[in-house]
């Protein structure tokens, strides 16, 4: 069986998320400092109206923060039925894996990435690391 992830890039890494999950991958927009939020969360974004909370995908995963001079990419996905916004590096493609590609995750990731990874698709450009998102914007 095969499906459709919709792919990002975060320090180097290749990520992916089910396409059904995604609403919509946009340019930096300007964000509302929450204060007192976890870390985690950057802050909330107007969405043509819509308040929509934004996480900071490199800080939930444990990795260094994106330069300072680097304006982050947003992808926005469904979570219960509410749009959280995703901050990454890059946005990528929307690409067809198989079930014959999937694998759990390595065991060298580290254990914040073990959390929020569902397994990795081995892709002929590399690895590709399935995204838990429900998981990923939980506080």
């Amino acid at each position: 069986m095969s499906q459709q992830l919709a792919t990002f890039v975060l320090d180097g890494a290749h990520y992916g998320v089910d396409v059904l999950h995604v609403q919509e991958a946009l340019r930096f927009q300007a964000r509302t400092p929450v204060p007192l939020a976890p870390p985690g969360i950057a802050g909330l974004v107007n969405l043509r109206g819509q308040v929509v909370l934004t996480v900071d995908l490199r800080v939930r995963l444990g990795l260094p923060p994106l330069a300072a001079d680097a304006e982050p990419m947003m992808v926005v996905v469904q979570v219960d039925g509410e749009p959280v916004s995703l901050l990454v590096d890059e946005i990528g493609d929307v690409i067809d894996v198989d079930d014959s590609q999937f694998e759990t995750p390595p065991d060298t990731l580290p254990a914040a990435l073990r959390d929020v990874i569902l397994g990795a698709y081995k892709l002929e450009r590399g690895l590709l690391l399935a995204l838990d998102v429900d998981r990923a914007t939980s506080a």
